[in-house]
């Protein structure tokens, strides 16, 4: 009778197991998106098509700075940011771990060995039977759920979604930090040239002040030449002290970002800037393919797609296949393993709610809102990144042809100058008119200087729009 049980049993497990393929969540597809089929302004300086599953790399290499190199690696070992983020992934995969565990079996294993006494006035007590006894048990248990509705499948599914996402997450964060750093690096950079055009610059404005106070000494130039003169002086002096404070903070910008205390850290100045290198920018498509936000966007659409097949699951019953056995036997010498001593159990157990007041069907339909929720998230990250594409492509082009014009405006500003001063010395202009050329070739230069500072930093701003850079002979 027993072996006809046990039969029984085993034809209902390979019967249940075959029918274990059945899953209530949706068939995923990437949430639709209409995709642009170019970039509206590429300019001649972005050719390049680069293969689509390319690596990032170090991208920061093609500015040709060692000193840059330096300090972007260092965002690997030594961002808390960042190492917060690889924390929070780490904890992601071990998450979508303890969720695959549930596709295999529970074994269990238990024993004890105790001394008991009983009540001799318990309640219902027969007679017969010592007050004091041992209890001996050593037993094990197995118990394995039939996935027969896709609960456990679309589970893991989900967690193993949530774990990409946020290794997505982390890849984004790190290209967040070294394009700030990068940014920090060249606005520093941008500090440095002005400091040196300022400090030439006051220099050449004490001369200028010295002679007026010559000429005013042997009364050739009035009083007011020589107050013009040192008010041109002072505020170049005014503002090289601001020009310093700003390269200090963005000095402290860059210690924290590496993860230095920022008293402890100092850059060696140094006023060059590069020109922008030209940025590989692939056709649209694969942007939804590089950038890490818009994966992660994805990524947690497919999980809240699985969530839909765990949500509906629960209105089936729970079904799973339970077995357990040991030895147990009194205390006083008794063989614990004796065959009389052991027990076992076998056979399924069922698990259904049939009342809950509509929690599972309000469960399933916010499991289809999160759904579109995720889904109209990717959405919207993937509009931001077109956005932030053609905001640098055009900003990049635009800085471009405005730094050939500067320069045309500061070579003009220089020879405004050089004849004011000219007819000043010769006593056909006054130095008001010295002051006015001064101060537009000063503007002219701080200006050039400013946009020297921004096309790198535009460029950076593109390569981290495009979802990182690419290595040589991609």
């Amino acid at each position: 009778m027993r072996n006809k049980r046990l039969g029984r049993v085993i034809l209902g497990t390979a019967l249940g197991s075959s029918l274990a393929g059945c899953s209530f969540a949706p068939n995923y597809s990437k949430p639709a998106f209409t995709t642009p089929v170019a970039y509206t302004d590429m300019g001649p300086w972005a050719p390049a098509s680069p293969n689509d599953a390319a690596p990032r790399g170090d991208w920061w290499t093609i500015y040709n700075d060692s000193a840059l190199d330096g300090l972007e690696r260092q965002i690997d070992t030594s961002n808390p940011t960042y190492a917060a983020a690889l924390s929070r992934y780490d904890e992601a995969i071990e998450t979508a771990t303890e969720a695959a565990a549930a596709q295999y079996p529970l074994v269990n294993l238990n024993g004890y060995a105790t001394q008991n006494r009983q009540s001799e006035d318990r309640p219902l007590r027969s007679g017969g039977g010592p007050n004091n006894y041992g209890d001996n048990e050593l037993a094990g248990s197995f118990s394995y759920e039939l996935d027969l509705w896709g609960r456990v499948r679309n589970l893991v599914a989900e967690g193993k979604a949530q774990a990409q996402a946020s290794g997505a997450d982390a890849a984004a964060m790190r290209l967040s930090l070294e394009a700030q750093l990068a940014d920090a690096y060249f606005n520093l950079r941008g500090s440095d040239a002005q400091i040196q055009l300022l400090t030439q610059t006051g220099a050449d404005y004490q001369r200028a002040l010295q002679l007026t106070q010559t000429q005013h000494a042997g009364g050739i130039v009035s009083g007011l030449d020589v107050a013009q003169a040192q008010t041109q002086y002072d505020t170049a002096v005014a503002q090289l002290s601001d020009a310093v404070a700003q390269r200090a903070l963005y000095q402290h910008e860059i210690a924290t970002l590496i993860g230095v205390p920022a008293p402890s850290f100092v850059l060696a100045a140094n006023p060059n800037l590069p020109l922008p290198p030209p940025v590989p920018v692939a056709e649209p498509s694969v942007l939804l393919q590089r950038r890490p936000d818009v994966a992660a966007a994805e990524r947690r659409a497919a999980a809240a797609n699985a969530q839909i097949g765990v949500a509906r699951a629960a209105f089936f019953p729970t079904i799973s296949i339970n077995a357990s056995g040991g030895y147990e036997a009194a205390g006083g010498g008794i063989n614990l393993f004796n065959i009389s001593n052991s027990f076992w159990s076998l056979g399924p157990s069922l698990a259904l709610t049939l009342f809950d007041g509509g929690e599972r069907r309000a469960a399933a339909r916010a499991a289809i809102d999160q759904f579109n929720e995720a889904s109209s998230n990717y959405k919207s990250t993937a509009l931001t990144a077109f956005q932030q594409v053609e905001d640098n492509l055009v900003l990049s082009n635009e800085l471009a042809i405005e730094a050939g014009q500067q320069a045309d405006a500061v070579q003009a500003a220089a020879h405004t100058q050089d004849l004011s001063m000219t007819l000043y010395q010769g006593g056909a202009a006054t130095y008001l008119n010295v002051v006015t050329a001064q101060t537009a070739l000063l503007d002219t230069q701080r200006t050039a200087l400013s946009i020297a500072t921004r096309r790198p930093q535009a460029s950076v701003n593109l390569i981290e729009a495009l979802g990182g850079g690419w290595t040589a002979g991609s």
